[in-house]
């Protein structure tokens, strides 16, 4: 029977626990899993389940007599509740001191601003006056609309396109939770996904680049056609976040890169989709990485073990205007080159079921984007995007 000490508590059972789950059990790993109901993805894979919302500290004491430390799916979690059991020897990773200051868009861009670490210019929205809204001296619309806690694949976050939009957004949003940036022009989206053990190595995935449709992560190629200094300087602003902050674990920084340079969009403490490939196409994927250090395992590099990749999410259609869902996966698994994840949910347009990763072939970043356009069609013929994206 697995023991407590070769058990790993994770909050959370979604995609990414699963997957988390998956590379555990190439180590001989077990989960021990709190997640919202019995039917999440992760469940299935749980050697022990408590059924508690992410935030429900009681909940995560029982998690944390099933297992030897507890690490986290997402940043949804109640840091405050749950710091009594840290002073009781629970031992969470990454550390809640290194999650307070991330957990919280606006508490995440004072950090940035503090590392002279460039991000796009942002306010509070509870500096603006609600009875005659303007924005900051030399910004113009639109602006970006951000909810401080839970956002995610476009949720909490709002383009605001003039002053009416802004005035009805301060009537029906907490000011003191929101806070709004400056819009920024860029050429690419590049995501990073780092490391930091307990001996403080950083270790790094290849720099990718993400291509999105209505801020959800449509598809991603790694590595990124970008130039090394670009490259190191991804790296050398996530290790100098992880450093400030003592931070043990797995974390993404997403940028946006043009003329203007390379700034910080968002900084999540935790796995992402961005990082998917990284399971077919590094010796180490960012779930082994999360894992190890979790464990207090060795931590491999996570080479890259192929000349690149492409990542492709599948995500719910409409079953009126869609083959049904078997055909298409079907489909899918008939194409050799390509390496089907499936969650397990249940079909509902817009919802992130699946994604597929295939390997590319080619030395320059001109070949595989390519080869990755060309395998992106035939992906996206079998399986579109929703109607009306």
């Amino acid at each position: 029977m697995p023991s407590v000490d070769n058990t790993i508590g994770v909050i959370g059972g979604g995609q990414l626990a699963l997957m988390l789950g998956e590379a555990a059990q190439t180590r001989g790993l077990t989960l021990a899993v709190q997640a919202s109901k019995a039917e999440d993805p992760a469940a299935s894979l749980a050697k022990d389940l408590v059924i508690a919302g992410s935030t429900d500290a009681r909940a995560t004491r029982e998690l944390s007599t099933y297992c030897a430390g507890i690490t986290f799916e997402n940043e949804w979690v109640a840091v405050d509740a749950l710091m009594p059991l840290e002073r009781q020897g629970v031992q969470f990773t990454p550390s809640l001191a290194s999650l307070v200051p991330l957990v919280n868009k606006l508490s995440q861009r004072r950090l940035l601003d503090d590392l002279l670490i460039p991000s796009p210019e942002w306010i509070s929205l509870a500096e603006l006056n609600p009875g005659s809204p303007s924005l900051p001296s030399g910004w113009t619309f639109p602006v970006m609309a951000k909810a401080a806690y839970g956002g995610y694949d476009g949720k909490g976050t709002r383009v605001v396109k003039d002053l009416n939009g802004l005035a009805q957004l301060l009537r029906n949003v907490d000011a003191n939770e929101w806070l709004i940036e400056a819009w920024v022009s860029y050429e690419q989206e590049l995501a990073l996904v780092v490391s930091r053990d307990s001996k403080g190595r950083i270790r790094s995935l290849p720099l990718a680049e993400t291509h999105q449709k209505n801020q959800v992560c449509d598809w991603v190629i790694a590595p990124a056609a970008v130039s090394q200094l670009v490259e190191a300087t991804a790296y050398n602003i996530a290790a100098s976040l992880l450093t400030k902050l003592s931070y043990v674990g797995v974390m993404t920084l997403e940028f946006f890169y043009g003329s203007s340079g390379l700034f910080v969009n968002e900084v999540a403490p935790r796995t992402h989709n961005s990082g998917h490939f990284s399971i077919e196409a590094c010796s180490s994927s960012q779930f082994d990485q999360q894992l190890c250090i979790a464990a207090g395992l060795d931590v491999p590099n996570p080479d890259l073990i192929a000349d690149g990749s492409l990542m492709v999410n599948l995500l719910g259609l409409s079953q009126d205007h869609a083959e049904p869902l078997e055909e298409r996966l079907a489909k899918l698994r008939s194409m050799k080159e390509l390496h089907l994840h499936w969650y397990g949910k249940d079909e509902i347009p817009g919802r992130k079921l699946g994604h597929v990763t295939t390997l590319l072939k080619g030395h320059s970043a001109a070949e595989r984007a390519e080869i990755g356009q060309q395998m992106l069609q035939s992906i996206r013929e079998i399986w579109p995007l929703p109607l009306n994206w």
